[in-house]
């Protein structure tokens, strides 16, 4: 399997700026290959990125000498890599149509494995030299690409490796555990533990403001305007604070994904419609805060590695107004009633518990093997709530 990790490189002055010319040479590729592939397309061509990349090698001497000052994956993996996935995300209806790269957002550019070569305290690339790094490899295998990327004003490379399957993890106590997102809280498990998120937005909230109307007061904030350094050096800042806002959202999704892989061996969570829910104007920024997407894309491939697996209720499954204990469903529940109590069995409901616990279940349901037995975990929740609805019936 492949692993990648990210390391902080510390370039000097020189390395720093060819990194920023690669980066522009792989934002160039991929736009020309984007426009190519629209202007062969509307003239009923087929296209591949094979045939783009070849078509970028026989005109880059002529037109485009200055390609030549940096190595040749930076446009040739632009097209391959970025621009191919691009398109498959495309017409696999993961994402919209490909949009052209802008300068200065995400700037980035890729390695294959025999451009680099990576030692205990520094990256050696060719015709640049050592390249210090923050940390050595963690992973240990077959190195199979790279790479290079610039956050606010730090530059940072990626490393993928190629390891051995590593053998999965299990707690061998059978747990389940439904996990429902929300705002207020970032996650509430079924066993009732709530995970407030990160919330970085708000935390820096008051920074971000006073540093946009800083922004704002220097010169080159109008269209037109020559940029002046205070207003280069204002954008560091708030490139900076982004960055910062970034980083404490991953570190709390990276703790909570890895303790319910490590502690659970069946996890619930819910296939929630971002974008939809994005269109909400009121909420999108706290929806924007708690990154659900990247919650799920993590959870799912630290599933993989520990061996725990992870199961996606249906996005119209109603766990929020279906009663965990008797099955019944309410007709509505507006999004402002936090707790509830079933009219038919009587029993009290916080809101988000209701729906872990529901989640769970849906989770645990799944486990159904085709000739209609249960896996350890649905056996045991089964018994559970069987306990549950003879009780009811006692008290009834």
């Amino acid at each position: 399997m492949l692993r990648a990790h990210k390391i902080r490189l510390y370039p000097n002055n020189k390395q720093a700026t060819y990194f920023a010319k690669a980066c522009g040479i792989s934002r160039f590729a991929y736009n020309w290959g984007l426009s190519e592939w629209k202007r062969r397309h509307e003239a009923g061509e087929k296209v591949t990125e094979g045939a783009l990349r070849k078509e970028l090698n026989a005109v880059k001497h002529e037109q485009f000498p200055w390609m030549l000052e940096v190595t040749k994956c930076a446009p040739q993996l632009a097209i391959k890599n970025d621009l191919n996935s691009a398109f498959k995300n495309f017409f696999a209806k993961r994402a919209g149509f490909p949009k052209f790269h802008k300068k200065g957002v995400h700037d980035s550019f890729s390695l294959s494995n025999d451009q680099f070569s990576v030692k205990e305290t520094a990256v050696s690339i060719p015709k640049l030299g050592d390249v210090r790094i923050a940390e050595s490899l963690r992973f240990a295998g077959k190195i199979m690409g790279a790479a290079i990327s610039r956050i606010a004003d730090k530059w940072y490379m990626a490393i993928q490796v190629e390891i051995p399957e590593p053998e999965p993890t299990h707690t061998g106590e059978n747990q389940a555990v439904g996990v429902d997102l929300g705002i207020k809280a970032l996650a509430t498990l079924s066993d009732g533990t709530v995970v407030c998120g990160s919330k970085a937005s708000r935390l820096c909230e008051k920074k971000l403001k006073r540093l946009n109307q800083e922004l704002s007061r220097r010169k080159g904030a109008k269209k037109g305007e020559a940029q002046s350094n205070n207003f280069k050096k204002t954008k560091r800042k708030i490139a900076r604070l982004y960055a910062r806002m970034a980083n404490i959202r991953m570190d709390g999704i990276h703790k909570l994904t890895t303790m319910l892989v490590k502690k659970y061996d069946l996890i619930g969570i819910e296939d929630l419609n971002v974008a939809g829910m994005m269109k909400n104007h009121y909420l999108a920024r706290s929806i924007a805060d708690m990154s659900f997407f990247e919650f799920r894309r993590q959870l799912e491939y630290k599933g993989s590695i520990t061996g725990s697996r992870v199961v996606v209720a249906d996005r119209f499954f109603a766990s929020s107004k279906t009663c965990n204990v008797c099955g019944s469903k309410l007709d509505e529940l507006a999004l402002s009633v936090r707790d509830w109590t079933c009219d038919d069995c009587g029993t009290y409901h916080d809101r988000d518990v209701n729906a872990a616990i529901n989640i769970r279940n849906y989770a645990v349901s799944s486990t159904v093997s085709a000739c209609g037995e249960l896996g350890e975990v649905s056996r045991s929740m089964k018994q559970e709530l069987n306990v549950k609805l003879k009780a009811l019936v006692r008290i009834d």
